[in-house]
């Protein structure tokens, strides 16, 4: 469990809000594979110790969004590539990137992200004797055998099968664009750091900051270490050109402290990482401003 400060002595955090910040005033206007124009900066970080709160945004509401946030992490570790697989989840906007048109020029049946996909590399990646290796099966086994090894890694990048050169046709949807994480034991505290190779800062970022920290809490639960920090790296973080609005919103809303989210007893309980459903995690001191609606989502 988190070792949280009291919610009256964490300090308000504004790592999110000022990253909308620079890349509103000094980033750069990139055209995009999605046809809307990006505004990017590259090479952002985040660093959330987790006893001053979880980082779920306040600069605008997601409390009905954040744990389905949770169910499609669980379900890229089960494995799933499918829109019916991520429905068992919880999960029903995939369908945008399994649609006929997008999985038929891979080859694919319609609703199937392909097998380059998040669930398919996590959970299926293929090993040199032909058969599927689980990685954060793995990972779990690895930082119980072998505490303080610096290799504990998971990648979601499979390069002869998402390159995009001449003659090549990629095997998923939409190519990962999160993920990159590795996990180090310090004094007794996991830390989870997870790079990003590209990240949509209005939308896209805030469900993966709350994936990738329950994430550590799920790993520290597995594994009988305490929760420590999560550092969010960037490659390219951007805000569509159509999201810009938005952003400038929740940049001008002051940041609040970060609220606290824990496992139930239910989830306190779990030994297996496949098992942990959206469910297991419950938000409470939280207080954020108001929902922005329909922010565009690029695809």
């Amino acid at each position: 469990m988190v070792e949280y400060l009291s919610f009256n002595k964490r300090q308000p955090d504004d790592q999110y809000r000022l990253l909308l910040d620079s890349i509103l005033t000094s980033g750069e206007i990139v055209p995009t594979r999605q046809g809307q124009e990006a505004l990017t900066i590259l090479g952002a970080q985040m660093r959330f110790d987790l006893r001053n709160g979880f980082p779920v945004i306040t600069n605008r509401s997601i409390k009905g969004f954040w744990n389905k946030a949770i169910g499609e992490l669980c379900a890229f570790i089960n494995g799933a590539r499918t829109t019916e697989q991520f429905a068992e989840f919880g999960c029903d906007w995939w369908g945008a990137w399994a649609s006929q048109e997008k999985c038929s020029k891979r080859g694919l049946e319609t609703g199937d992200l392909g097998p380059a996909s998040y669930g398919a590399m996590f959970h299926d990646w293929p090993d040199e004797d032909g058969n599927s290796y689980d990685q954060f099966e793995h990972l779990v086994k690895q930082i119980i055998e072998f505490p303080y090894d610096r290799t504990h890694l998971v990648n979601p990048w499979y390069g002869a099968w998402l390159a995009r050169d001449s003659g090549r046709i990629n095997k998923a949807t939409i190519a990962p664009c999160h993920g990159w994480v590795q996990v180090r034991i310090i004094n007794g505290r996991l830390h989870l750091h997870m790079k990003q190779r590209s990240g949509d800062v209005p939308v896209g970022v805030p469900s993966n900051m709350v994936q990738y920290s329950a994430l550590l809490l799920m790993l520290a639960q597995l594994t009988g270490y305490q929760p420590g920090s999560y550092i969010h790296y960037i490659v390219d973080a951007h805000i569509y050109t159509d999201q810009v609005l938005a952003a400038q919103e929740m940049v001008a809303r002051s940041s609040t402290s970060l609220p606290t989210v824990q496992l139930t007893s239910a989830g306190q309980e779990v030994v297996d990482i496949h098992d942990f459903r959206a469910e297991h995690f419950e938000l409470t001191d939280y207080h954020p401003h108001p929902a922005i609606g329909n922010i565009p989502v690029a695809t």
